[in-house]
């Protein structure tokens, strides 16, 4: 009994280094396999019956760090993110061209303004106006031009998320496939082993595209959320994301929760019961490729068209807007006549007064005469704030519409005569009315002012930052914005400004107004161009904000390729961390295989020695 049971011990040890060294075969074959995790034998002791015990190999074990695992895949989705934003912004940064550089913005504008210059030293020179005239459609042709860009990169983004989503699907569906296979198999199973590698670089892949956390159970299955609490993958039942687009977009393409209003793809994640949400609504995703594309389709590029929008419009209504400061009115109550005759929509009539407190306000009535875009929304601590105000209905309607959105500030408003609209306080010494003016658009080339409407919207609209129900008409006028047409045809009304009588040989009072209004002459801009707020807006000329948010984005660039950077030697680090633990170590490979062959030739001795003892025994016992 006892030469048998060394045999069977040997044998046993035999099978035991085959197992081992087929392990060891595969770990050397998948070394540079993407993905494979480095495995190990799992051995265990079984009583023999007799003296010593066998050895038998019941599956394998994956050297795996979970912890270093799931940090990986944390910022993986990070790293995904980063890099797409960076690389968006770098691009943003070559429709904008070189500062100071030919073809970009900021040259054009000085082109623009050296021309008026220039004609204001020779207002009669043919020669200068048609300088003039060309470097305002060379200007005109930039700004459509860098809505062209942006937009383009807008569009190149809507498409990466209809493919990000798809690859998504892909890995999420893969791995609710993968569930099934390995629902209640023994992890040590080589084939499981296998399958869970497949598994874990279909998370991988997944953690790339959105942010997730994963929960294994008791299963060998897992279940995959997303950071945000909703469930992907669960057992072997997978969401979905639907991606709806409209194809290209422009400056008027914007995400609305109404899906009937938004302009741009609509994202949905269809959960495993049917139930769809609104990715963007909810705000499912707060990381990964597909949530940089979302914030860069809906906030970031949305911005920098509003930027170079609010651009096209200051120039356009610094040109031709005439401000014409109110009538004294002797109190009590005290206050202002206005006309309003030629307020077009858009226009303003601007009043500063001084309330209870002691706090000096603005309010600018504007003409707004779609009813669906009333009343007008305010951001918390707006100053100036706007009323909205549809003057089409005449004089009485005007004087009610105002008495019952401003009565509360103690300002009362009244119709004495004709056009003219009077604004006092309401005599209870509540509210004290500094000012009050009219802002009007010049629609005549020679009306007599030096205002002109060298700008429209297109190729005979006027700006005058009309407002209604789809939005304001300053979205997207970058890329509309051209040369008044009247203006093409006769280059001279750069000069001349009134017809009866005419302008004098040599007046340079047009293209002096025009000259300083681009360059010395001080505007307060929109919040939404992210420069400034609503209770303290960017004020500056033309020139210095275009240098400031050129710079702004400039600098967002630099910042963004810096977290790049940063979130790249992240990622690497702890991808070098994993490989240490999880992936082949040639060097012990080698070295378990020369104590495998060891422990192989040690056992085959052994069988040798018995089977050399049994014939003995056999022979002395014949």
């Amino acid at each position: 009994m006892g030469l048998s049971s060394a045999l069977a011990t040997a044998m046993s040890g035999l099978r035991s280094t085959q197992a081992a060294l087929s392990i060891i075969s595969s770990n050397v074959a998948n070394a540079q396999t993407p993905g494979y995790v480095a495995q190990n034998p799992n051995q265990i002791e079984v009583a023999s019956g007799g003296f010593g015990s066998t050895v038998q190999t019941v599956g394998v074990s994956r050297q795996l760090d979970l912890f270093v695992q799931n940090q990986l895949r944390t910022e993986t989705s990070t790293g995904a993110y980063t890099d797409q934003i960076a690389n968006i912004l770098g691009q943003l940064q070559s429709v904008y061209g070189t500062p100071g550089g030919s073809g970009t913005l900021e040259t054009a504008l000085n082109n623009f303004t050296s021309a008026l210059q220039s004609l204001s030293n020779n207002s009669n020179s043919q020669s200068a106006q048609s300088v003039a005239l060309s470097a305002a459609q060379t200007l005109a042709q930039n700004l459509n031009n860098t809505t062209k860009g942006i937009q383009t990169l807008r569009s190149n983004v809507e498409q990466d998320i209809g493919n990000s989503a798809a690859q998504a699907n892909a890995a999420i569906a893969q791995i609710a496939d993968l569930n099934s296979r390995l629902q209640g198999t023994d992890p040590s199973d080589p084939l499981a082993a296998t399958l869970q590698d497949q598994r874990d670089n279909a998370i991988n892949t997944l953690s790339k595209y959105v942010d997730i956390r994963v929960v294994s159970d008791s299963t060998n299955g897992v279940s995959v959320f997303t950071n945000s609490g909703i469930q992907l993958v669960g057992a072997g039942l997978a969401s979905q994301f639907t991606f709806s687009s409209p194809g290209s977009l422009d400056a008027t393409s914007l995400y609305n929760t109404n899906p009937t209003l938004s302009g741009v793809g609509q994202l949905n994640l269809k959960l495993s019961n049917g139930v769809s949400i609104d990715v963007v609504a909810n705000n499912l995703l707060g990381s990964g490729q597909i949530a940089a594309d979302l914030k860069l389709r809906d906030q970031t590029l949305v911005q920098a068209q509003t930027q170079v929008d609010q651009l096209a419009a200051t120039m356009s209504s610094a040109l031709s807007d005439q401000t014409t400061a109110g009538t004294a009115v002797t109190g009590p109550p005290a206050g202002f006549d206005v006309s309003t005759s030629g307020v077009l929509p858009g226009n303003t009539i601007n009043l500063t007064y001084t309330d209870s407190s002691n706090v000096q306000r603005q309010i600018k009535v504007v003409n707004v005469t779609d009813p669906a875009a009333l009343p007008l929304q305010n951001a918390a601590g707006a100053n100036p704030s706007y009323v909205g105000v549809n003057f089409s209905l005449g004089m009485a309607s005007v004087v009610t519409q105002l008495n019952s959105a401003l009565g509360g500030a103690h300002l009362q408003f009244a119709n004495p005569s004709g056009s003219t609209l009077r604004i006092t306080d309401d005599g209870t010494s509540q509210a004290t009315v500094n000012a009050a003016s009219v802002t009007t658009t010049a629609q005549s080339l020679a009306s007599g002012n030096p205002q002109l409407p060298v700008f429209t919207d297109g190729s005979t609209a006027l700006y005058t930052g009309a407002i209604t129900s789809t939005g304001s008409q300053m979205t997207g006028l970058a890329g509309r914005i051209s040369v008044n047409p009247a203006l093409v045809s006769d280059p001279t009304k750069l000069s001349t400004y009134s017809t009866s009588p005419p302008t004098a040989a040599g007046d340079a009072t047009r293209p002096n107004f025009l000259f300083s209004q681009l360059t010395s002459a001080t505007f307060s801009y929109s919040p939404t161009t992210g420069l400034g707020s609503a209770a303290q807006p960017f004020q500056g000329t033309v020139s210095s904000y275009l240098q400031q948010f050129i710079s702004q984005q400039g600098n967002a660039s630099t910042l963004a390729t810096q977290l790049k950077q940063g979130q790249s030697v992240i990622v690497s680090t702890l991808q070098q961390k994993f490989n240490s633990t999880s992936g082949v170590n040639m060097d012990a490979e080698m070295s378990n295989l020369i104590q495998v062959q060891n422990t192989y030739a040690a056992n085959a001795h052994i069988m040798s020695v018995v089977q050399s003892m049994m014939q003995t025994l056999l022979q002395a016992n014949p």
